[in-house]
């Protein structure tokens, strides 16, 4: 996917350079990224600047504890992020400073997914470089990109189908003893579950699990006729009743065609 920077107003742009600024004057930083809707010139003028700033783990070392607090008093005093805020409703820079250490989390069985294939890809996949002062960036992208290793994919294809299972064939069981709300909680960190297990197992870095699913699944994996499947697994018209857990049986029936276990012709 070949990307350049989408500011949607003027104030986003300017505010950009301003971050930038910020960000190689203050820190001995590798990279400045521009990632998420600008990134891939989807942003709108109520949208936020999101900028990750890209540094060695050493210098996260020395200034991981405050830098966020520096961070704040330069948002307060500077005029082009100040302009930025009065461009749309949630207009604001949305700053990070990473390390590019890129490592799998211990999680919740019942939390939904984990976020290390999202980082990995708008950090890498979906970004665009606005500034570089190392070729730190091109060697992350040779690591990760397109795709991490198979052996690591085939392990985390079998582990985030297991949580997705988990959550579903907990949903009859609460549908039974009336818990409704927490069957539709279940339901939905399984279907977002259910999107991470197609990514990994069509190789393929996601954007989120709980917005532009539409462009992911139709445009980047190209899908349409699985997309029109997924809008239904949250219309419910009888909340309480067992249409949740029909739901369920739907889902995971999308899950074995889809994303079926590593070990089963994958």
């Amino acid at each position: 996917m070949h990307l350049r920077p989408g500011y949607p107003t003027p104030e986003h742009a300017v505010a950009a350079q301003a971050v930038v600024r910020y960000f190689t004057e203050t820190y001995d930083v590798d990279a400045v990224l521009l990632v998420n809707s600008c990134a891939r010139g989807k942003a709108t003028r109520d949208s936020c600047l999101d900028i990750v700033a890209l540094a060695s783990p050493e210098v996260l070392r020395v200034h991981g504890a405050t830098w966020e607090q520096e961070w704040e008093r330069f948002d307060a005093a500077n005029p082009a992020v100040q302009a930025l805020k009065q461009a749309g409703k949630y207009s604001v820079v949305h700053p990070n400073l990473v390390d590019g250490v890129f490592a799998p989390q211990e999680r919740d069985e019942a939390a939904g997914p984990d976020s290390f294939e999202l980082q990995v890809g708008n950090f890498l996949a979906y970004s665009v470089p606005l500034w570089q002062g190392s070729d730190t960036y091109q060697r992350l992208q040779q690591q990760w990109l397109p795709y991490y290793s198979e052996a690591l994919r085939r392990e985390r294809l079998g582990m985030v189908r297991w949580h997705c299972l988990n959550n579903l064939h907990h949903i009859p069981l609460y549908v039974e003893r009336g818990l409704y709300f927490q069957s539709f909680d279940r339901l939905y960190n399984a279907l977002q579950e259910f999107l991470q297990a197609l990514f990994i197992a069509r190789r393929t870095y996601p954007i989120a699990y709980n917005k532009w699913i539409r462009e992911q699944v139709e445009e980047i994996l190209g899908l349409p006729e699985l997309y029109a499947q997924l809008p239904r697994l949250l219309e419910i018209q009888c909340f309480e009743s067992r249409e949740i857990a029909e739901k369920a049986a739907t889902l995971e029936r999308l899950l074995e065609a889809y994303a079926p276990a590593p070990d089963a012709g994958d």
